[in-house]
């Protein structure tokens, strides 16, 4: 198998956490991918041209990052990622929606101040984004789950953490101290989180 991605995205990030953590490092090749080249074989595995994407042995193209981590899953037995039973099961795949909606709303800031010119930028825009990024750390910050699980929400929501921390959509450090030392203690627990940090 090969995985389309980029050493920066935090979806892709999610991805090779997952990869690592089931045991399928020597069963996937990493190729990277680049969203903005039309040559790029990205674009013909997702026609949304939108990392990750994974490509199974048989040559069938999976997206996005929630798939692909059911699939990988899957093929890990199950029970791994994602819990079997209710109510644990819709519990983490909505921790992982929520994150990976704080993360969308990072990007779409990103894309902002990257592909418009600094002139057209539009503060009640990022206002609404951040908006976003700050209520979902509020909400997680209330209900923390333990940071010895790996699951599809505790690994997405590390990688959330993280990917603010890289970027600095918001500063989030300070005004969430509890999800300073929830992040601390699953990186203790879970050497996939440093392993597949954005290159210095």
């Amino acid at each position: 198998m090969l995985l389309r991605v980029t050493p920066t995205s935090p979806f892709g990030r999610k991805v090779r956490m997952a990869i690592s953590h089931l045991g399928l490092s020597d069963r996937i090749e990493m190729v990277k991918a680049d969203p903005m080249d039309p040559a790029d074989a990205l674009r013909r595995d997702n026609p949304l041209g939108k990392i990750p994407a994974l490509v199974t042995d048989d040559g069938k193209p999976i997206f996005d990052s929630r798939v692909i981590l059911e699939y990988l899953d899957h093929i890990a037995c199950g029970g791994k990622l994602i819990p079997a039973a209710w109510p644990a099961r819709v519990e983490t795949l909505t921790l992982q929606a929520m994150c990976d909606g704080v993360m969308d709303a990072c990007i779409l800031i990103v894309y902002e101040a990257r592909h418009r010119p600094e002139a057209l930028h539009h503060q009640p825009w990022l206002d609404y984004q951040r908006g976003k990024v700050v209520r979902g750390l509020t909400a997680f910050a209330k209900a923390t789950p333990d940071p010895a699980r790996f699951d599809v929400g505790t690994l997405t929501a590390a990688c959330m953490l993280g990917y603010l921390d890289w970027r600095k959509q918001v500063d989030w450090r300070p005004e969430f101290p509890a999800l300073v030392g929830w992040l601390d203690q699953f990186r203790a627990r879970h050497p996939e989180f440093d392993a597949t940090a954005v290159p210095a």
